[in-house]
């Protein structure tokens, strides 16, 4: 009698644990608007089929990060229950031309612990100050009949590539394949496996490997790859995910935000990676949203860990002389992504600790040889420009990255700060006004390795989503 007494005790175990486990709510909503305007509205609420994956004790974002911040706060009391700040896909569209002459509508999704009472949802947005300012209030009651319960067939076996401890515990990162055939399924395992040891062998990652649960999931495509506007090349890929995004040939993002989540929810995460199945450089990465890569790239390893970057730890690019399709800056605020600054106050410098300018050793703002570093880029952006005009062989556009990366590794060992903090102009897309911490970093250029600041902002979010156990 003692085996069915223990089975049953045991699954009595099992049922109390799943009741107490706290459920996954998601609030799907549509966001529209314009370059001067924006307004909300809700789709649908959900109940995701897994519990929720994070820390209990870590529920209130301390980080200021992002350039949106979401509140869930009880209803009737107004406490505080949970709190994330986050970059999307709107906020970049409306530094476009595009958003100057119309208006487009985006899907988007905010995801917390189920509440048990009614709950306030609070959407903020910074100002032209960077002060958040609340934008979009809507209350959720739990007991609301139309929250969407049913249960969904998972589109593919979720993979595990690496498992650390409970979802709670750790950083959980969910890679999503879009472009793959169920032919290719072993080819997207490969890939994933690939690049999460890319991941893990870049500093900080690497020594906080341990903090990281990674999980791969991949729905079926009908046909191999995504879609590539400017060449003529459109795919119904599960994801949905595209190049071209904003008209940027090289931006790969998804712009079918339901495709996404309902994918997602199937495995524990709170990051997310499409890795799409093309041979064509590109990649995109939003703070708190997801990050892509190109899966065939000669450069995927660069462009991974970068694009991880801003999606993981709010960096900003570094870099300024290639195209983008963002307006510049009218104002010149104190961004708030950690590793630039407008530069505004020498003495508020953000990563003075870091530094030490204050020492003697480095100027503030810091020489270096620019003008150079300039020329050079703008000729290698017309060459650049040329190979895809030309429709040119993505081996040659490879050999030009590779040329450029060792030019750039010795011009920048040769500059006197090389390796130091302090303040280098040009930064985020402009060349005048923002100053980055050091000369290179996987921010700024090709290379493999961040800086002492963006490394110091990546160990910042580990530490928030994970605990030693």
């Amino acid at each position: 009698m003692i085996k069915p007494i223990l089975a049953l005790a045991l699954l009595l175990l099992f049922v109390s644990t799943a009741v107490a486990a706290t459920q996954t709510m998601r609030l799907d909503y549509y966001h529209t608007g314009d370059a001067s305007q924006e307004v909300f509205s809700v789709d649908r609420v959900v109940i995701e089929p897994l519990p929720w994956p994070g820390d209990p004790a870590q529920a209130i974002d301390s980080s200021n990060l992002g350039k949106y911040l979401f509140e869930v706060r009880d209803a009737k009391t107004k406490q505080l229950l949970y709190s994330r700040g986050f970059a999307s896909i709107y906020g970049e569209w409306e530094t476009t031309d595009e958003a100057k002459t119309i208006k487009r509508t985006f899907q988007e999704s905010m995801r917390f612990p189920a509440p048990t009472t009614p709950v306030s949802i609070v959407l903020k947005k910074r100002d032209p100050k960077n002060v958040f300012q609340d934008i979009w209030t809507t209350t959720i009651d739990p007991a609301d009949q139309f929250i969407d319960h049913s249960k969904q067939t998972p589109p593919a076996p979720v993979i595990t590539i690496q498992k650390t401890g409970d979802p709670e515990t750790k950083v959980d990162f969910l890679i999503l394949g879009d472009g793959y055939t169920a032919a290719e399924a072993k080819k997207f395992e490969a890939d994933a496996r690939r690049l999460t040891e890319v991941l893990f062998s870049t500093s900080p990652f690497k020594e906080n490997r341990k903090s990281f649960n990674v999980w791969a999931l991949s729905p079926p495509a009908a046909e191999s790859g995504i879609s590539r506007p400017s060449t003529g090349i459109y795919r119904d890929s599960p994801l949905g995910a595209t190049y071209d995004a904003f008209g940027s040939e090289r931006y790969v993002l998804t712009f079918d935000n339901r495709s996404l989540r309902q994918t997602a929810q199937f495995a524990p995460y709170e990051f997310i990676e499409v890795l799409v199945n093309g041979r064509t450089y590109g990649g995109g990465g939003i703070f708190n949203l997801y990050s892509t890569v190109a899966s065939d790239n000669a450069f995927a390893n660069y462009v991974f860990v970068h694009e991880f970057g801003h999606h993981f730890a709010g960096l900003a690019d570094e870099y300024y002389t290639s195209s983008v399709s963002y307006a510049p800056a009218t104002d010149r605020v104190e961004p708030w992504e950690p590793n630039v600054t407008a530069l505004l106050d020498v003495s508020t410098l953000k990563w003075r600790h870091l530094a030490s300018p204050f020492a003697g050793t480095t100027p503030v703002p810091t020489p270096w040889n620019k003008e150079e570093f300039e020329a050079y880029s703008r000729e290698i952006q017309k060459r650049r420009t040329q190979l895809r005009k030309d429709k040119r062989p993505e081996e040659e556009m490879e050999a030009l990255f590779r040329e450029e990366l060792a030019h750039e590794k010795k011009m920048f060992e040769a500059e006197k700060h090389f390796g130091q903090v302090g303040a280098f102009e040009g930064a985020m897309y402009e060349a005048r006004g923002y100053y980055r911490p050091e000369i290179d970093c996987i921010m700024f250029s090709r290379t493999d390795h961040f800086c002492k600041v963006c490394r110091e902002a990546i160990v910042r979010i580990i530490k928030m989503y994970s605990r030693n156990s």
